[in-house]
């Protein structure tokens, strides 16, 4: 609303014109509603103030329902009716904002917005409440936590905000712009010119933005462009108030006279479709405010300052009659709203009261409001008791009182010192008969420790593996590629070749000869599977994200959680991360940064992979770290960048993060000094062609200690002012991660210039010359040794294309500088004599110097057809060796997608610029992991199998097809289940017709996993289900497979489903709990149930019937067939049950062990098996209908079969 005509003593506020109030409270107002307010008691009576009696509420007609004291003598400035919730908003003169909960009006929240400005608008979002005051805009939750605050320019003066979509917001006011301002990443993206005075008042059709001037006139703006399309000069004097409903507009405002400024009782009202004034409407009061109420007509309701409305229709006669009187506590009403579902106004008056009137008794703010969060009851005088059998129970549970005293449990540092786990000591036994290879020792498993102490067998490892040999290319890799001569096989992209039998009988084993998992790429955005590998060969972070779980549906660490426990069991065999990528693409962040790609994008290599992955680096680290905070605070609106708040209160943030203080430096002395915190640093490189030797130390150092002049508000100038503004570091990390910003040739020269002056100058070091035509003369001598003796490299190759240094040596000086310089073994040796690592790494400690070693290096292979792609070199740490392998050692591999190879460690740092272009680098402090804990305790419980409500609305009125289990009936180890999943498919397999005739599947269909039935395999509840979930998706399914899977439209869909329907990871949470107590699943045909749920299963745990039914070198057989044959059943009629294949594949197990005798006589079933596909052939695999042969136990061949 425009203030200007009003009462010109409002317009400069002071609280001691009110100090005369008492604080006696009406007998009708709710005395809680008071809560914490100081009151004058020197002055005159409240009650003394008029404040109507409650009446009696007749339906359809506006009456008073209630009236509540917002602040004391505190004027109202603004109302709003929440659009999510039943809640009423009002804010007050001096910044305050409080909140109302339903017509009975009960406090909910108060809070202070500004300390100095009143509140000039309010506008309710889903996560939050947006306030605007006269240069400051801020967004908070509900119950009052800071969300963003935006501070605008203090030459601002802004009256009125506009939402023009979920993401968008306009602000105006007295001056000659509106502000168009992104509420998802709290920016300013444009600034649309408006003449003077400005726009105090603005609305939205589904035609135009409407603007409202305090010259009286009334603008039309274009949606897309807010260029003026029509104008109205409704006043001649200034614009009060305006609404907008169809294709009527009606205004109200003050007419000049010779004495200044009169309301005017004419509302112009304007015909949008003519676009001209239609007959002034007439009325009896003195209007100030006005809204359409379009209930039954299109009603109009006119509010005057002292408190008198009327109704009237916008294009008839005002009737006084219609008028009725709102008896404000004080003089004036300053504030008119009404709510979505038009059955509540409030008022807000100059003496802060608040009236509520409706036209029912029980008045809905919303057609459709959600469930208001109250806060939970203290729960000091009944605490809960204390379970100390609970590992996971936390001890902040425990009231403790506040006291200066020392507690038992601090025990002074004397008495105290870290002790860490040191690793065994290596069995003589594996030293006596290890053989070396290079660096590397193997040594068979002597078998002397106790069983439960060695993870895995030990499998027997080839003693040599050649490095050097080229793995055969994929099929990409097959066709004649002369832009890729210079590219290793190794490096190049690996795609996946499909047969009929989709990936059964591709060799994976061909391009990993190793024990580790690699991730598959054909999966939409799967270019990030390197920086998967290298966060998961991170042993701090690996336990920590397996240690997470939380109750959000879409929560990266619990999905990385899941798929790093899934690289845990995995003995070679690749894995894919459907499950985390089907997350990522739910995360509004990762979108609005790009990092999702389509699929054309991705399949013909429009995106930059070095940029992608470099944002994508960025954005993972700081969404595991909102993830793992603690503080539940709204996470709507945070920022993805370099920046965040509180980075201590997540593991995260202690490996990753790093204190910067900021300093501003003004050219007229001003300082100005600001901290913040970062994951991660850019390197910066210098200006420089004149090919300088700068070591990789120098430019990290530069990039950290960041030094750049640029222009910068000056707040003792008042002015932008060219400032210096330097940035220093507070703490090292523990995890140093350096995105390398190679994005063009200018860096990519700078890398090569300086690979080839520390080529030059190495070869010099040590002995060599470099003749004119770059050849090298080294005596023939291979291999180059430092003068205290160390083997450097073992060949001349081993030192081109190395820029990079292993390891790195930082130190914070007195002064709050940084040293950087690379560092090297025989600095070590040299420098301290230490014999072991564990002595150099406590001993520069010591000293406050920290030394950092490259842990993972992550490229871009350049391939100017595809895009190229990305991979990783990792050096894999001794714990997963151990694990996997059974050997202690570290070493480096390449990891490409589902190809991993082992490498010499030199490879790790040698950058071709021409195809090899460094992209992300990860060093890690010395003796890291012995600073974390590093145990993992499985976060899964059993009360994950319990009942559970369902996403369906519709579902409690449908027969239920399950009984969850009761805690007596929790599976133990070797329990029988049954199991079996359907699908639906998100995107139609690619393929492509040869010359020949015959098909090739490029790309296969994507599936998602619909529906999961487990069902009870022993007990007197055998065969009854225990879980039968439909799987709820937000991905556009193509094909639901009705025929096949049973699954209709609408079966899914959570507002219309009478399923029990649950999220993804509220069944998988089950699977894996039933995976992880160690149960047995029978099914049929599991091995694509658990891929497309993506799940890693050990082979003792499946019972799959599809290969117990099975002859070497022989077709598989349908479960359909096999019922019909063995159990004399009917299944699959017109769709499939998974109910009914969980069952049948149970009983086809039980008459598996019944013909086996329990496995111990395989001849005889086979003789079975021999009788099925003899049957299965005469019956071309087909099950016969009713009218024929009804089963084969009436057969010949079946009773010679039952005679076995």
């Amino acid at each position: 609303m425009n203030f200007e005509g009003l009462d010109p003593g409002l317009a400069e506020y002071a609280p001691s014109i009110h100090s005369t109030l008492d604080p006696v409270l009406d007998a009708h107002l709710n005395p809680s509603l008071l809560q914490n307010v100081e009151l004058d008691p020197e002055g005159v009576a409240l009650d003394a103030l008029p404040v109507q009696e409650s009446v009696h509420i007749m339906e359809g007609v506006y009456s008073e329902l209630h009236s509540v004291v917002a602040e004391v003598g505190v004027p109202v400035t603004v109302s709003h009716f929440d659009l999510h919730e039943e809640m009423l908003w009002v804010g007050s003169h001096g910044g305050h904002a409080t909140s109302f909960f339903g017509p009975a009006l009960e406090r909910y929240s108060s809070f202070q917005v500004n300390g100095s400005d009143d509140i000039r608008q309010i506008q309710s979002l889903e996560n939050g409440i947006l306030f605007l005051t006269k240069n400051n805009l801020k967004y908070m939750a509900r119950g009052g936590l800071i969300i963003f605050d935006y501070l605008l320019d203090e030459s601002e003066d802004m009256h009125s905000l506009l939402l023009t979509d979920s993401s968008t917001l306009l602000v105006g006011g007295l001056q000659n712009h509106i502000l168009e301002i992104d509420l998802n990443t709290v920016q300013e993206t444009q600034k649309y010119a408006v003449e003077l005075p400005g726009v105090t008042i603005m609305r939205q059709t589904n035609r135009f933005f409407f603007c409202g001037h305090t010259s009286g006139k009334v603008s039309l703006r274009d949606l897309r462009s807010f260029k003026v399309e029509h104008e109205f000069d409704a006043f001649s004097g200034s614009l009060s108030d305006f609404d907008v409903h169809g294709n009527l507009l009606a205004a109200c405002g003050f007419s000049s006279r010779l004495t200044g400024l009169a309301c005017d009782r004419f509302l112009k009202v304007y015909d949008l479709r003519m676009m001209r004034a239609i007959t002034p409407l007439q009325v009896h009061v003195d209007p100030a405010f006005l809204r359409f109420i379009p209930t039954y007509t299109s009603r109009l309701a006119i509010i005057s300052q002292s408190g008198q409305c009327q109704f009237c229709e916008p294009t008839g006669l005002a009737n006084p009659a219609d008028i009725f009187h709102v008896n404000p506590v004080g003089p004036l009403l300053m504030t008119f709203d009404v709510s979505a579902s038009k059955q509540a106004l409030a008022f807000g008056d100059s003496e802060g009261c608040v009236h509520l009137w409706s036209d029912s008794p029980e008045p809905s703010f919303n057609p459709y409001s959600r469930e208001t969060e109250f806060a939970l009851p203290c729960l000091v005088d009944s605490l809960p008791p204390l379970d100390w059998s609970q590992d996971l129970l936390p001890l902040s549970l425990i009231p403790v009182p506040l006291t200066t005293d020392v507690l038992l449990s601090d025990w002074p540092a004397a008495n105290s010192a870290p002790a860490p786990r040191r690793a065994p000591p290596v069995d003589a036994e594996i030293l006596r008969t290890m053989k070396k290879v290079g660096f590397i020792g193997y040594a068979p498993n002597p078998r002397t420790r106790l069983r439960n102490q060695i993870p895995y067998r030990l499998k027997e490892l080839d003693n040599e593996f050649d490095s050097s040999s080229q793995v055969t290319e994929s099929l990409i890799g097959r066709e004649e590629e002369p832009h890729l001569h210079m590219v290793s096989k190794k490096y190049r992209k690996v795609t996946i070749k499909y047969s009929k039998l989709g990936l059964e009988d591709f060799d994976f084993k061909h391009y990993n000869k190793t024990l580790f998992a690699g991730l598959e790429p054909h999966i939409p955005n799967a270019y990030c599977n390197c920086m998967i590998q290298v966060l998961y060969f991170l042993e701090p972070v690996r336990c920590l994200i397996q240690n997470h779980l939380c109750q959000k549906e879409f929560c990266l660490a619990c999905e990385l959680g899941f798929l790093f426990h899934m690289l845990d069991l995995s003995r070679g065999d690749p894995c894919q991360g459907s499950n985390f990528l089907r997350a990522f693409r739910t995360i509004p962040e990762a979108s609005a940064l790009g990092l999702i790609l389509a699929d054309s994008d991705e399949a013909s290599g429009k995106g930059n992979l070095a940029r992608l992955i470099q944002r994508w680096n960025r954005f993972i680290l700081t969404q595991l770290h909102q993830d793992m905070q603690e503080l539940e605070v709204p996470q709507a609106y945070r920022g993805v960048g370099g920046s965040f708040c509180s980075s201590g209160d997540s593991v995260i943030g202690q490996l990753f993060s790093c204190e910067m203080e900021n300093c501003s430096l003004c050219r007229c002395g001003s300082e100005t000094v600001r901290t913040s915190s970062t994951l991660l640093f850019t390197l910066s490189y210098p200006e420089d062609k004149t090919g300088k030797n700068y070591d990789f130390a120098q430019v990290l150092k530069r990039s950290i200690c960041l030094e750049q002049n640029t222009q910068a508000w000056c707040d003792n100038c008042e002015k932008y002012q060219p400032t210096i503004q330097t940035r220093n570091i507070r703490h090292l990390p523990d995890i140093l991660v350096i995105n390398c910003e190679v994005n063009s040739s200018k860096e990519a020269d700078f890398w090569r210039i300086q690979a080839e002056v520390a080529f030059k100058m190495a070869i010099k070091k040590y002995g060599g010359e470099i003749s004119k035509n770059k050849e090298f003369a080294l005596a023939d001598r291979k291999e180059l040794r430092s003068p205290e003796g160390l083997l450097l490299c073992s060949s001349i190759e081993e030192l081109k294309n190395v820029w990079l240094p292993f390891s790195i040596r930082m130190k914070m000086t007195k002064n709050k500088g940084l040293d950087v310089c690379n560092w090297t073994d025989g600095d070590e040796l040299s420098s301290l004599g230490a014999p072991s690592q564990w002595g150099l790494a406590k001993a520069e400690e010591e000293r406050g110097v920290c030394v950092y070693d490259l842990m993972a290096t992550v490229v871009h292979i350049l391939d100017s057809r595809t895009g190229g792609s990305l991979v990783a070199h990792i050096k894999v740490g001794e714990t997963y060796h151990q694990r996997k392998e059974g050997v202690t050692h570290q070493q480096w591999y390449l990891f490409n997608d589902f190809l991993i190879e082992p490498i010499d460690k030199h490879e790790s740092v040698q950058f071709d610029m021409n195809w090899k272009v460094p992209a992300i680098l990860y060093y890690v402090k010395r003796n890291l992991n012995s600073r974390y804990n590093l145990n993992i305790k499985n976060p899964i419980e059993a009360s994950v199998l319990l009942a559970e409500a369902s996403l369906a609305r519709k579902q409690r009125k449908t027969h239920t097809t399950f009984i969850p289990l009761m805690l007596s009936e929790m599976p133990q180890v070797g329990d029988l289940v049954g199991l079996d999943a359907e699908f639906v498919t998100l995107n139609e397999e690619e393929a492509e017709l040869r010359s020949d005739g015959t098909k090739s599947t490029i790309k296969p269909s994507q599936m998602s996993v619909a529906r999961i039935t487990c069902v009870r395999g022993q007990g007197p509840n055998e065969g009854i289900p225990f879980i039968d979930d439909y799987i709820s998706t937000q991905e556009q399914v193509v094909d639901y497979l009705t025929q096949y899977s049973g699954i209709k439209p609408g079966d899914l869909d959570a507002k219309i489903s009478s399923k029990h329907l649950t999220t993804l990871k509220s069944t998988y949470l089950k699977l894996r709990f039933l995976i992880d107590i160690g149960v047995k699943f029978v099914g049929h045909g599991l091995q694509k149930d658990f891929r497309v749920i993506n799940l890693m299963v050990p082979k003792d745990q499946v019972l799959d019937t599809v290969y117990l039914f099975h002859m070497p070198r022989k077709r598989m057989i349908s479960l359909r067939f096999l019922a019909w044959y063995f159990l004399d059943l009917k299944i699959q009629g017109e769709t499939h049950d998974s109910i009914e294949d969980a069952r049948t594949a149970l009983q086809l197990y039980r008459k598996y062990l019944e013909l086996s005798k329990n496995g111990t006589e395989p001849e005889s079933f086979h003789k079975v098996l021999k009788g099925l596909y003899e049957k299965g052939r005469k019956m071309d695999w087909k099950v016969p209908e009713p009218e024929s042969q009804t089963s084969p136990k009436n057969a010949a061949v079946f009773s010679s079969v039952l005679a076995l």
